[in-house]
């Protein structure tokens, strides 16, 4: 029988199933995709939390896309995907690498160039699922700190205990990480 972790967060619960990263540890597999209620719940309560003047929310590709439209609808504003490739319409991309904790090798994120005339001295907001050892986030700050942006908040219902302590996260739930 797989092992489980009972996480609760924004008034649900969800049982996330245990997954093994290494020989040494395993993470609980926390997945809003395809989970309305727990993409809307957490929405709900983030929106709360950041500054009312903020233009757009930004977000790394995938998991963190439903979340920051659900914000963004909420928040009467737009968002932008930072991508993990390069597209065929984007010009004069910017690209930057990172490693994350769930995927196996280096990772790209890549933000198009008509995306940053777009958050050209405005005032954005990083939203992710999960913050874990910080390097995604840690990315998609470089990425924009080449934009003329000014990040005023970082969001995600998630702090996992991967090793960055969160100072400058807001988040809803801790969520542990399990050594063997």
């Amino acid at each position: 029988m797989n092992e489980t972790y009972e996480l609760h967060i924004a008034g649900l619960t969800r049982h996330l199933q245990l997954h093994r990263v290494n020989e040494h540890l395993q993470i609980a597999g926390f997945i809003m995709l395809g989970d309305t209620e727990l993409v809307e719940e957490c929405a709900k309560v983030l929106v709360t939390k950041l500054p009312a003047d903020i233009d757009y929310l930004i977000c790394p590709e995938a998991k963190a896309i439903p979340l920051a439209h659900a914000m963004a609808r909420m928040m009467g504003i737009n968002y932008i995907v930072i991508r993990k490739s390069v597209k065929v319409y984007m010009e004069n991309p910017l690209i930057v690498d990172v490693q994350s904790i769930t995927t196996a090798g280096q990772q790209h994120l890549v933000m198009d160039s008509a995306d940053v005339q777009k958050i050209w001295h405005k005032r954005v907001a990083i939203v992710d699922d999960v913050v874990s050892t910080g390097g995604s986030l840690k990315a998609v700050e470089e990425i924009l700190n080449k934009t003329g942006c000014t990040v005023v908040a970082k969001v995600a219902p998630l702090l996992e205990e991967g090793g960055y302590d969160g100072h400058d996260v807001t988040y809803l739930e801790r969520l542990p990480v399990f050594p063997d």
